[in-house]
């Protein structure tokens, strides 16, 4: 009997209506003679509202607050999967809604931003067993007997983890797009929907700005070799498988195309070029929580090198408070540009052609759009540019990988 862990975003579960639907794509798939685990995310608006509600009386600044600030917007996966079982239930099917902490879901203590260290999955089993639906809240863990959320986004980690932990056969991510695409189609309206991405390639996807899918569920699905795909909950179309690169026949120069608005850059010129001088930078900003993305430094010269890195724009104070509080933290002046958008190019096929690179900059240059910070990895090249011209540049390069056709 195959075992099939379904996750519904927020769309998918933003009204009533919309949950009635959802309790049909679970029959079909219940008589297909699957057992079903679900994870529901809250419904659309609601956390945007919890989080709003607690800004207005808090900056959430000390891990107290941080905590009570979980504690609420945890409230509207609560809800939903609430909702979503009594629907199953009057619908005729056996299920019962799960909270983070009775599944249990444990964490680390980073709250707001958790990571899953371990799931008991003995009380789901008996659930299974039982013939019944476990109805999952996402986004929840406990930590120390207190709720505890995974960051925004972690409904996809939920679902990930509870097909892992209970070595599910396939993890079914459905959400408002019928699948995986070349680009986000409001920008690019030839964008194509891809059949199979590999998980290298939808982690770099995810970490880089398209926001199908989590980063750290797809971190896990790599992890655990398993299954995945992205399904529309609106759609009875195909969706996106997400396989090993192993499974992928034909790799091409470039898959995908992302961008990433919404981030600011910072430059400590002129920066100690001593051992030890990064270490002091990014350890202020793990104390502060602060997630950095692209590190870009230039060779030292004379006893001092520039160094650039990315993070998101709602954490810029936080970053610039630990540089400007850190006294070991040595530089002659600190730049700031929050007026940027990182453009990336993915495809494992970058690992056997070459000109890559050189293409990707000449199709940029040609549009007048100039490249203010360049970072690569293996199947992947970011460029940053001016916040004004993201759009053009994604259309540029779409078009001219040739992706259009």
């Amino acid at each position: 009997m195959t075992l099939v862990v379904q996750k519904f975003g927020g769309t998918s579960v933003g009204t009533l209506e919309r949950i009635k639907n959802v309790v049909k794509i679970i029959q079909k798939e219940r008589e297909q003679g699957n057992k079903i685990v679900v994870v529901a995310s809250a419904m659309t608006g609601v956390t945007d509202n919890l989080v709003n509600d607690a800004l207005f009386l808090s900056r959430m600044k000390t891990n107290e607050e941080l905590a009570e600030y979980d504690s609420i917007i945890a409230a509207g996966e609560q809800i939903s999967c609430g909702l979503l079982a009594l629907a199953l239930i009057n619908a005729g099917l056996k299920a019962r809604s799960w909270l983070g902490w009775q599944v249990p879901i444990f964490t680390d203590g980073i709250f707001s931003n958790a990571k899953i260290t371990h799931i008991e999955i003995k009380q789901l089993m008996k659930c299974l067993e039982e013939d019944e639906i476990p109805v999952i809240a996402g986004f929840q863990g406990v930590y120390e007997g207190r709720v505890i959320t995974l960051g925004r986004g972690g409904s996809d980690t939920t679902a990930a983890a509870i097909a892992a932990a209970l070595k599910a056969d396939r993890c079914d991510i459905y959400t408002d797009v019928d699948g995986v695409y070349t680009v986000d189609p409001r920008i690019v309206p030839k964008a194509r929907k891809l059949k199979q991405v590999a998980f290298d390639e939808m982690l770099e996807m995810a970490s880089s700005g398209a926001k199908v899918l989590h980063s750290r569920c797809v971190e896990i699905a790599m992890k655990f070799n398993l299954k995945m795909q992205v399904l529309s909950s609106f759609d009875d179309g195909v969706g996106t498988m997400i396989v090993g690169e192993d499974q992928i026949v034909e790799k091409h120069m470039v898959t995908g195309i992302t961008c990433k608005g919404d981030i600011a850059s910072i430059t400590l010129k002129a920066m100690s070029d001593v051992p030890g001088s990064a270490s002091q930078l990014f350890n202020s900003m793990e104390e502060k929580n602060v997630n950095v993305d692209l590190i870009v430094q230039n060779i030292g010269s004379r006893g001092k090198t520039d160094l650039t890195i990315t993070i998101a724009k709602n954490d810029l104070d936080k970053a610039l408070d630990s540089i400007e509080t850190n006294k070991k933290i040595n530089c002659r002046d600190i730049i700031v540009d929050d007026n940027v958008a990182k453009i990336s190019i993915i495809g494992i096929g970058m690992k056997s052609h070459s000109g890559v690179a050189q293409k990707m900059f000449q199709i940029l240059a040609d549009r007048g759009i100039n490249i203010l910070v360049i970072s690569t990895s293996e199947i992947k090249i970011s460029v940053l540019v001016h916040a004004e011209y993201k759009e053009l540049a994604v259309r540029a390069l779409h078009a001219g990988y040739g992706l259009d056709k």
